[in-house]
């Protein structure tokens, strides 16, 4: 038999089938760096409507992580898609570089107490290393950015700007001075910002304390009760605590107005006690009781105990705050360390220097405390219990397991500690009138986009109910609060905000140390004396939380707009960076500095696992980016739901990732080897002249490049990959490429029937490879060098696809032969399975029809067989109902080089192993071709 391979159009592309992604991306990446890509894309965007996703800034301390990876991926592939979407879509990386834990990096290395000036160059030091580290492996994942100038928190005009907005918020009132319960640190020897508190268990001792009722007020109590008097002996008002180190601080009790309070005759005594926690607390403490009356809280307002161990007074004070979950109805409160205790002492007109403040920064007792000095805190527990049952105080004790305040850097426990320090507040009037902070920053959530729209309610709820924000820190490596403070009034210096601009000129040029090392008499002249120069830094919070000043309108304005468009982090960042700038946009700006805010969850492993080292179920993205490409770590960001938690593996998840991009790829470099020989400029023929089946074919690219734009806006990338997918192997792979192959091999080179099929083919490779480019990068840069269609599918925008007439009736007419069409496939298999027939070409199909059916597929007169993929087709009419489909092995011989089973096989005495169909398309003028 002859060999009529040569003779076909066989398929060809020097794309190759294995991506080998870990080898090769790196030589792409150097490729795009060499072109200057971003600053290409730059220009050629130059004029068109600008897109602003700020980039949240990653702190920089150690190497990036999966986290990392997935954040890093998601900003690139929204800034990819609106670029090809038609905008001017710049992206700007940054980086937070001052704070407390590239301190503690230095101390751990070069030890502590080292000079300040030493400190801060190390810190500087060791976090412009961190920054190319990160940068290095961001830059590894396919991001697209201006990395030769990202924006850093520590550059030196960052700095200075960052004292501007200082200024901003010190004009308007919001920033002031007070002593108000912080979180504190001991271990970080500082105040703590909300978003750097974790939640963990700690066992903790849970006690019951009595607090005698002062001699004087017997009368009142027992008037307030309905009753006569007393009965003789003690009477007690008994608190429930689990911090017995906050007893030598109490200043107060605090009832509820409205509960209902019982006085309770005991063999210790009478003891009050909310009506409704009585029984479970006379149980505690090993006692029966008679209750000889009632009355509500309001009636024992200012009524004063005593305090147990301590001559001092313990007035009962009200408020809404206390609770019956559990205790005994009454708070004990200490001012200096509760945030409701210190606002119940406040409102009840306590004075800033009358709160007792003994713990100091280091969480030790300050020696002058009677009893206790020189203790810590947490051993200062036992010595509290026992002085308590010493005085006959004590009415129970145990040992709780409780959800407790923890450091997120030490893993320490913390306490509120009430210090002088800065705050932004939350429910000031500014000076020049209108809303607070509070009533901007809602207002401000309400105007705001959340992608997923659940982030509303639970940024608004966080902002409802925050204390003020403590924006002072007690460190070296951070940007300085410059203020002169009184003396003697402890007040900032009337020119405070001329002063400050006058540092952030100085800042502008020599960085933070400008501050820190200047003589206050080079600005205050004589005055300077007078006046202390602060020490405190600035919350890192802060620095992120103002970058929309610094950055957006600072230092990369010409590549910004304000507010941005778009903010992206991770769900922890509704406390943290989201907060932050919120708070500052809303009390410079009076608005968020974003349109709107996406958050992703995080990353568990495949069993949903957190992940740990401990536990080994670690995927580190450099990791993946060396075995199988950061291609499949992009394509698996993208096909996940990010809105949820994101399971990785090594493996089960990222092999059905690799899996899934083998297909896709597999499709794409069909598409590449058909189109191989067709000149788009001067071949492709204008819809009208298609087959039908390729107009078809365009349709269904239509459909999916309108639906795949939308999920990109939408910023729903799984739904994009789920389409391409779907796009790939149900449209293409199961049915227009595979009726497809026959045309495209066996027809005439240059016949209609072929170049119909490539120029829907064309269209198809340019619309799918631009809507995968966000995802898959690297593959979507491979294709277009293939093509030779410019350096860069990102300087392209969305394919613009050929209209045509009637579409959707197109549509539907070859859906409904889709369904007819996969159920002869099923015939087929089951005829082929039992061994009747070798291939569907081999099959003569029998198809007995409904009216309406057979019109349908009459219609496609003798195209019908290339779209059932068989080598005849007998077509009959019947009733409704009556529908039957058979297949049987054709009698015929099998042509030589299309493999069609056919009658006419030998008609050609010249070429007797060929069908008629081959000898036209070989020899003749070829075969007729309209609808497959």
């Amino acid at each position: 038999m002859a060999d009529y391979r040569k003779t076909l159009n066989m398929p060809d592309t020097p794309f190759p089938m294995r991506g080998d992604l870990a080898k090769r991306e790196p030589g792409w990446i150097a490729a795009w760096q060499q072109q200057r890509l971003y600053w290409k894309i730059r220009d050629a965007a130059k004029g068109r409507p600008r897109f602003v996703l700020h980039d949240g800034p990653p702190y920089a301390n150690g190497d990036i992580h999966i986290g990392h990876a997935v954040n890093k991926i998601l900003k690139d592939i929204i800034v990819r898609s609106k670029t090809l979407a038609g905008f001017d879509a710049p992206y700007v990386p940054g980086w937070d570089c001052h704070g407390l834990p590239i301190e503690h990096q230095i101390e751990k290395t070069h030890g502590k107490h080292l000079p300040a000036d030493q400190a801060r160059e190390l810190c500087r030091s060791f976090a412009a290393e961190q920054v190319e580290r990160q940068k290095k492996d961001f830059i590894r994942l396919g991001v697209l950015g201006d990395w030769d100038n990202p924006y850093l928190t520590m550059a030196f005009r960052n700095e200075a700007d960052e004292i501007r907005a200082v200024g901003d918020l010190y004009k308007t009132g919001y920033l002031f001075k007070g002593l108000k319960p912080v979180n504190w640190c001991f271990d970080c020897g500082s105040a703590l910002a909300e978003a750097e508190v974790e939640y963990q268990d700690k066992k903790s001792p849970a006690i019951d304390v009595g607090f005698k009722l002062d001699a004087a007020e017997r009368g009142r109590v027992a008037h307030a009760f309905g009753i006569a008097a007393l009965p003789d002996g003690d009477c007690w008002t008994v608190i429930w605590t689990t911090t017995p180190w906050t007893i030598p601080s109490n200043q107060a009790l605090n009832m509820h107005p409205e509960f209902t309070y019982e006085l309770v005759k005991t063999a210790r005594g009478c003891l009050i006690l909310a009506a409704e926690l009585r029984g479970a607390a006379l149980q505690r403490f090993g006692l029966e009781g008679e209750v000889l009356g009632a009355c509500q809280g309001a009636a024992l307002a200012q009524v004063v105990f005593r305090h147990p161990f301590y001559d001092r007074a313990s007035p009962v004070y009200l408020g809404d705050y206390v609770t019956l979950d559990t205790g005994t109805g009454i708070v004990h409160s200490a001012p200096a360390y509760g945030l409701e205790d210190y606002d119940s002492c406040k409102k009840h007109g306590m004075q800033n220097d009358e709160i007792l403040t003994p713990v100091q920064g280091d969480g030790v007792f300050a020696a002058s405390l009677p009893f206790f000095g020189g203790m810590f805190v947490w051993k200062a527990n036992a010595a509290i219990i026992e002085k308590l049952a010493e005085v006959g105080s004590l009415f129970g004790s145990a040992e709780i397991t409780h959800s407790y305040m923890h450091c997120w850097r030490h893993k320490t426990p913390i306490i509120y500690r009430a210090t002088t320090q800065w705050f932004v507040g939350m429910n000031r009037i500014p000076a020049e009138g209108g809303g607070t902070l509070r009533d901007k920053a809602l207002a401000a959530v309400e105007a705001t986009t959340f992608y997923p729209d659940w982030g509303k309610a639970r940024l608004h709820a966080m902002i409802a109910n925050r204390p003020d924000w403590c924006v002072s820190r007690q460190r070296n490596w951070g940007v300085p609060i410059p203020f002169f403070l009184h003396k003697e009034t402890g007040e900032p210096h009337p020119r405070t905000l001329e002063l400050l601009e006058a540092v952030a000129r100085k800042i502008e040029q020599e960085g933070i140390d400008a501050w820190f090392k200047l003589d206050a008499a080079e600005l205050l002249g004589a005055d300077a004396a007078n006046y202390d120069k602060m020490k405190d830094t600035l919350d890192v919070w802060f620095d992120s939380g103002t970058t929309h000043r610094t950055v957006l309108r600072g230092s990369h304005a010409a590549e910004s707009t304000y507010p941005a468009d778009l903010y992206l982090e991770g769900s922890d960042q509704h406390r943290g960076w989201f907060h932050s700038s919120l708070l500052t946009g809303a009390a410079i700006d009076g608005r968020a500095p974003y349109k709107a805010l996406l958050t992703h969850g995080f990353v568990v492993d495949g069993k949903g696992m957190k992940m740990s080292k401990s536990k080994g179920n670690v995927v580190a993205p450099q990791k993946i980016s060396d075995t199988l490409g950061a291609e499949i770590l992009r394509l698996w960001v993208a096909s996940t739901d990010y809105s949820g938690e994101l399971s990785i593996d090594e493996k089960t998840i990222l092999p059905r990732v690799v899996e899934v991009y083998r297909r896709l790829r597999n499709t794409l470099r069909f598409l590449l080897a058909n189109t191989a020989d067709f000149d788009a400029k001067n071949q492709m023929l204008p819809p009208a002249e298609w087959l039908e089946v390729d107009r078809y074919a365009l349709a269904l690219t239509r459909r999916l490049q309108t639906q795949c734009a939308a999920d990109y806006e939408r910023f729903e990338f799984h739904k994009v990959v789920q389409a391409l997918m779907n796009f790939c192997s149900e449209d293409l792979g199961a049915f227009y490429l595979d009726i497809l192959k026959d045309r495209l091999y066996t027809a005439a080179e240059n016949s209609r029937a072929r170049r119909s099929a490539q120029s829907a083919l064309w269209h198809i490779l340019q619309t799918v490879t631009r809507l995968m480019a966000p995802v898959l990068s690297f593959t979507a840069e491979e294709i277009w060098t293939t093509l030779k269609q410019g350096d860069s599918v990102m300087l392209a925008t969305w394919h613009e696809l050929p209209a045509q007439a009637e579409e959707s009736a197109l549509a539907t007419r070859w859906q409904t032969l889709r369904s007819v069409r996969a159920e002869v496939s099923r015939v087929l298999e089951d005829v082929r399975s039992t061994g009747g027939i070798g291939s569907s070409l081999q099959a003569e199909v029998s198809l007995r029809v409904d009216a309406e059916t057979h019109e349908l597929l009459a219609s496609l007169g003798e195209d019908l067989k290339f779209v059932l993929i068989c080598s005849k087709v007998d077509l009959q009419k019947v009733g409704a109902g009556d529908t039957v489909i058979e297949a049987v092995p054709s009698p015929h011989a099998k042509c030589g080089r299309c493999w069609h089973w056919r009658e006419d096989v030998g008609s050609n005495a010249e070429h007797p192993e060929l069908c008629g169909r081959c000898v036209s398309n070989l020899h003749g003028a070829g075969e007729a071709r309209e609808f497959a």
